[in-house]
This record gives structure tokens, C-alpha cells and sequence, in this order.
């Protein structure tokens, strides 16, 4: 039996994303107690829900406007995330938001992470600062504190949010998502042969997970 490898496109402004990680976590904690030897590896790949974004971002209230069409139509959407989030234990806290912004340097935190195998647990900091405590998490200060928390260098944090480069890497990388077809996120693709579209249930994920890995060499 190989190990699969899963990709997950993902947002951090994406509160189903939120919500597909606790999935997939309890999917995999699952099959490690099943199949003790099971240790898929998980990379966390770049997709913008609003790749027009500002770079400084913009006021919830404008955005809730622009894409729902105003705060009341956003809380008949969100009231079902609620409910799903409360069964995977989180308590989303919408209303602490006050800013949406350009995710791109949330991004570049979490590909930083996965050079010391933590993007996993970047990505959960950075849903939790967002969807619990309604930081700012376009903010670099915000970045670099949350970076901190997790355990990363504050000499690499610092230098990967000012490297143009990385952020460009990035941009091209949610461009080449968008070509292959990927329209939306929590977004699985699991060892090239699977790919699974929304927070799907934690069995999806595990048979999805058990046939690649019967498969790979």
C-alpha cells in the first residue's frame, strides 16, 4: 500500500474550507487508527475566491454588499455554514469580521509553513484568526504575529510577505488552477486520481484516500 498524496486548493477566507479541513482531519485520523502505517502527505495549494481583490483588501460591509447583495441575503447564506460548522465544532463568529481581505500573503504563510511540514496547522491558525477572532489576516503585522504562534522563523516570515516573487508564484499557481478547471473550494485532488469538489464527508474522503493508496506503486 503506497502513501497518497492529497492536494487541497483552499482559501483562507473560505469558511467551507474551514469545514472541509476539520473533515479530512477526522477522514485521516480515522484511517491511521484503521491502517496504522497510512500517513498520506497533505499540501495545501493556492486558490483565490476573490483573485480581483485589492491588495490592501476591503470593508466587510462593502464586500457582503457586492457579493450577496447586502448583509441579510450574506446571513441567509451563512446560516447553513453555521450549522455545519457547528457540527464539526467550530463557531464561526462572521459578525467579528470587519475587513475581507487579499489572501495572497495568508497564502505565501502557509507555503512558507510547508518547508517545516506545519502548513497544516498555518492553515487551521489562519481560518481560526479569521472566522473566530476577526483579525485582519491581509494585514503583514497580523501575518507575522500569527506566523510566530505557529513557530516560524520571524527572520523567514518577514522576508517571504515582502518577496514579490513569492506572491507572483502564487498568482500563477491560482491561474493554473482556474485552467485545470477548478471553480470553487474546499477543492480535493487526491494522488492525481481522485478529485473531490466541496467539504465533502469524512468516508468519501477516506474511500477516496483508501483507493489511491491500493493503486500507488
Amino acid at each position: 500500500m503506497g502513501q497518497p498524496i492529497i492536494d487541497i486548493f483552499s482559501d483562507p477566507i473560505c469558511p467551507w474550507c474551514m469545514i472541509g479541513k476539520r473533515r479530512l482531519d477526522r477522514a485521516m485520523e480515522k484511517m491511521r487508527q484503521a491502517t496504522p502505517g497510512l500517513a498520506p502527505r497533505v499540501r495545501w495549494r493556492v486558490f483565490q475566491l476573490n483573485p480581483s481583490m485589492p491588495a490592501e483588501g476591503m470593508d466587510r460591509s462593502v464586500y457582503l454588499a457586492a457579493k450577496f447583495g447586502g448583509a441579510d441575503r450574506a446571513g441567509e447564506v451563512y446560516r447553513e455554514i453555521r450549522r455545519q460548522g457547528q457540527a464539526e465544532g467550530i463557531a464561526f463568529s462572521f459578525d467579528r469580521i470587519r475587513r475581507t481581505p487579499n489572501t495572497l500573503k495568508a497564502q505565501a504563510l502557509i507555503a512558507l509553513a510547508d518547508g517545516e511540514q506545519r502548513a497544516s496547522e498555518m492553515a487551521e491558525r489562519l481560518f481560526h484568526a479569521y472566522f473566530l477572532e476577526g483579525l485582519d489576516i491581509g494585514d503583514g503585522a497580523v501575518l507575522e504575529g500569527l506566523g510566530a504562534e505557529v513557530g516560524l522563523a520571524m527572520e523567514s516570515v518577514v522576508s517571504c510577505l515582502a518577496d514579490d516573487g513569492v506572491i507572483d508564484g502564487l498568482r500563477a499557481e491560482d491561474a493554473a488552477a482556474r485552467a485545470e478547471s477548478i471553480t470553487g473550494v474546499p477543492h480535493f485532488v487526491i494522488d492525481g486520481r481522485y478529485s473531490l469538489s466541496g467539504a465533502v464527508a469524512p468516508e468519501v474522503l477516506m474511500r477516496a484516500i483508501d483507493l489511491a493508496a491500493q493503486a500507488a506503486p
